[in-house]
C-alpha cells in the first residue's frame, strides 16, 4: 500500500517530445498510474476495484505530415506518383500516401483543394456512433466517402459532415479547423455545397 501511495501522489509532469539531431527525445509522465476505487455489488460488498491508468501514445507521421500540416492552412494534399515506369504513372492517392501503391516509388505531394472544392461527391455514408479513430467528435457521426472526379484520383477519401443530412451524389465541400487546430484528420471536414459560413462548427472555415 505505500509503495502504491507514494507513486499515487508523485508530481505529474506532462509529457513532451522534441526532435534533436533526428530523433525524439522525451520528457515528462508518459504512463499515470491513477489511485483506484472500490466497486460494490447492490448489497454494499466488496466485488473489486477499478485499476485506472493513463497512456501517452507518439503517432509518428513520417512522410505524411505535409498533410496534417496543410489542412490547418485551408489545402487538401494528394500524393501523386512521378515515376515513369510505374504501371499507373500520374496516379494521385487520397487519402495521402508517402509512396505509391503500384510501384511504391515516393511520391509527390499536390494540392487538390480546388478539386475537392468543385467536384466532392458523397460516394456513400454512414451513420454511427461507433467512432474509432474520431473519438473526439460528437455522435453519432455522419461518415461520408467523398469522391473526386479527376483524371488521376482513383481512390475515394474518407471524412465527415459537420452539417446537413448525408446524400448519394450530394455535392460536398471541405472546411477546415483553422483556428485551435489538433493536427489530426479531425481538423477536415466536410458541408453541402452551398452551405452559409453561419453554420460551420467552431474554428472551421472554408
Amino acid at each position: 500500500m505505500a509503495a502504491t501511495k507514494k507513486t499515487a501522489s508523485k508530481k505529474f509532469v506532462e509529457p513532451r517530445v522534441k526532435v534533436v539531431n533526428g530523433q525524439y527525445k522525451v520528457s515528462g509522465n508518459f504512463h499515470r498510474i491513477i489511485p483506484n476505487t472500490p466497486i460494490y455489488n447492490e448489497k454494499n460488498k466488496l466485488c473489486g476495484v477499478t485499476n485506472p491508468r493513463e497512456l501517452t501514445h507518439i503517432h509518428s507521421y513520417g512522410g505524411e505530415a505535409i498533410f496534417f500540416e496543410s489542412v490547418p492552412k485551408g489545402k487538401l494534399m494528394g500524393a501523386q506518383c512521378v515515376n515513369p515506369d510505374c504501371e499507373f504513372p500520374g496516379t494521385i492517392w487520397i487519402p495521402f500516401r508517402s509512396c505509391c501503391a503500384d510501384c511504391l516509388t515516393r511520391n509527390k505531394p499536390v494540392d487538390i483543394t480546388k478539386v475537392a472544392q468543385e467536384t466532392g461527391t458523397v460516394h456513400s455514408f454512414m451513420v454511427t456512433e461507433r467512432t474509432g479513430a474520431f473519438n473526439t467528435l460528437e455522435i453519432p457521426i455522419k461518415f461520408i466517402n467523398v469522391e473526386f472526379t479527376h483524371p488521376n484520383i482513383d481512390t475515394i477519401l474518407m471524412g465527415y459532415l459537420s452539417y446537413g443530412e448525408p446524400e448519394i451524389g450530394m455535392r460536398v465541400v471541405p472546411i477546415f479547423k483553422k483556428k485551435n487546430p489538433t493536427f489530426t484528420i479531425t481538423d477536415l471536414s466536410w458541408v453541402p455545397l452551398g452551405t452559409p459560413k453561419s453554420k460551420l462548427p467552431k474554428d472551421f472555415s472554408f
